[in-house]
């Protein structure tokens, strides 16, 4: 139960880890989260492994999350003549609505949200920014354009437009469809793609209500001017290095990496850092000493979880690559300089028992070199302000909800047991007691730190701090 590092690892399925046996190895080797990616795969794929994960959490008594990742709005431009044609620098090149094959003059872009909002001098970019354009002119469903980075380009390639906030809705027709189909198979969190706007993520609670926690994609500059607007009403935030190094320039993409950690850390809301960690492992045993030091420092900057993309969903050493992020993790949080970074960030406290509690449980921890801080929690928010306050001390959450146990294996720290919840105050000690000794957080005699509400089994009620040192406890606990 107890993992030896507080940084979680979220591990994509896909066609190198579909099946229980695979999906088992991953999880031993220190996957908390499986994503599920929507842009691949279909419901039926989708299905099939959701019932796997849930089978391996069966196998391990561990609790496990369950991420669906939704494709979002996709913008490309239409089919070419011959598949593929040569731009040229300093030529010029018509995007148009006629969806007649493209040539190396002119080709379809069936999007009209872009005409309506671009203008002269705004960039365009094609295939993930290996082409770029910029615009002369706008008409009606004419863009005219110079190519100022030409190359080959072929059929039904993505167009980025870094400097405009397109109206487009974060959740498409399919996107909705996969939503209704993720929510019914009972999936923890939803990540929203292409995030713009705080309204994007308003639009997403609507439809999800408390089915499932969201996670609010960051990729597109746009959402960076309502950075903190947009970490309020999501549940968690990505920092999705793919499309943000694209519509930037990618120099300014670690700054940008550490600035949203820094903000997510601020507000107390959950953060990951995710997209090409460990990208060599796709066909490489090892990864390379460059990135290595990548996940290091997302891990030093604090983040929550660390992702893997096509390194466990396609590549040929997805259980190698869980591996080696967990080794990484594990080693940067022995450094005394991690846990010195991560007192020092400053966070939000609200004027609440609930985190004055949290706060303290932390201090009184640390002077009486308690083996463990046990939280009980229904909703998860008691265990959420914990992890965040970042204690030396492990962290035992007991929540009689299984879906909060699984949507918090994707916090910093948080080792979630499912469990009936206490019925009285004794009650409450015995049970953090012994379920310390079957997880081998504490020894006998060991003192523990104990957060809970009274009356047990209301949320939002955080009010009791208790020190209990552990007694001998033979029973087994449900």
């Amino acid at each position: 139960m107890h993992r030896q590092r507080c940084t979680r690892i979220i591990a994509t399925l896909g066609p190198s880890s579909s099946d229980v046996e695979i999906i088992k190895k991953l999880s031993d080797a220190g996957a908390d989260v499986f994503r599920l990616n929507m842009s691949h795969g279909n419901h039926s794929d989708i299905s099939q492994m959701h019932s796997a994960i849930r089978e391996v959490e069966n196998m391990t008594g561990r609790a496990i999350g369950i991420m669906a990742d939704l494709q979002g709005p996709k913008l490309r431009v239409g089919v070419f003549d011959g598949d593929k044609v040569a731009l040229v620098k300093g030529k010029e090149f018509i995007l148009d609505m006629d969806d007649t094959p493209g040539t190396e003059h002119r080709v379809c872009l069936p999007h009209p949200e872009i005409y309506q909002v671009v203008e002269k001098g705004t960039d365009l970019l094609l295939d993930d920014g290996k082409i770029r354009l910029k615009i002369n002119k706008v008409e009606d469903n004419k863009i005219i354009t110079e190519v100022t980075v030409g190359g080959v380009i072929s059929n039904r390639k993505g167009v980025n437009v870094p400097s405009a906030i397109l109206p487009l809705s974060a959740l498409t027709k399919k996107d909705k469809k996969d939503l209704d189909f993720v929510l019914s198979l009972g999936v923890d969190w939803v990540a929203l793609s292409f995030v713009q706007r705080p309204e994007d993520v308003e639009e997403a609670r609507k439809i999800i209500g408390g089915n499932a926690s969201i996670m609010a994609k960051l990729e597109k500059p746009a959402a960076l001017y309502a950075l903190d607007e947009i970490i309020a009403l999501a549940d968690a935030v990505m920092v999705a290095r793919g499309d943000m190094g694209v519509e930037m320039p990618m120099e300014e993409v670690p700054a940008k990496q550490k600035k949203i950690i820094r903000h997510a850390r601020r507000a107390g809301k959950p953060v990951v850092v995710a997209t090409q960690m460990l990208e060599s492992m796709i066909t490489s045993p090892v990864p390379t000493r460059a990135e290595v030091s990548d996940v290091a420092n997302a891990v030093f900057d604090g983040t929550d979880a660390i992702m893997l993309s096509a390194e466990s969903a396609a590549g040929d050493y997805p259980v190698e690559a869980v591996s080696y992020m967990d080794r990484i993790a594990r080693k940067v949080e022995q450094e005394p300089s991690y846990r010195r970074a991560q007192g020092k960030e400053e966070i939000r406290l609200e004027p609440t028992s609930a985190d004055a509690l949290s706060s303290a449980a932390k201090q009184v921890a640390t002077t009486l070199e308690a083996a463990a801080i046990v939280t009980y929690t229904t909703s998860g928010s008691t265990a959420i302000r914990a992890a965040r306050e970042r204690p030396n001390t492990p962290l035992l959450v007991l929540t009689p909800n299984q879906m909060t146990a699984r949507r918090l294996t994707m916090v910093w720290g948080l080792n979630c047991v499912h469990t009936k919840d206490a019925v009285n105050f004794q009650d409450m000690i015995d049970k953090a007691c012994q379920i310390c000794l079957q997880h081998n957080f504490a020894r006998l005699n060991d003192r523990i730190v104990i957060t809970a509400g009274m009356p047990f089994g209301s949320p939002g009620k955080t009010n009791v701090l208790r020190i209990a040192r552990i007694q001998s406890y033979h029973s087994e606990v449900s």
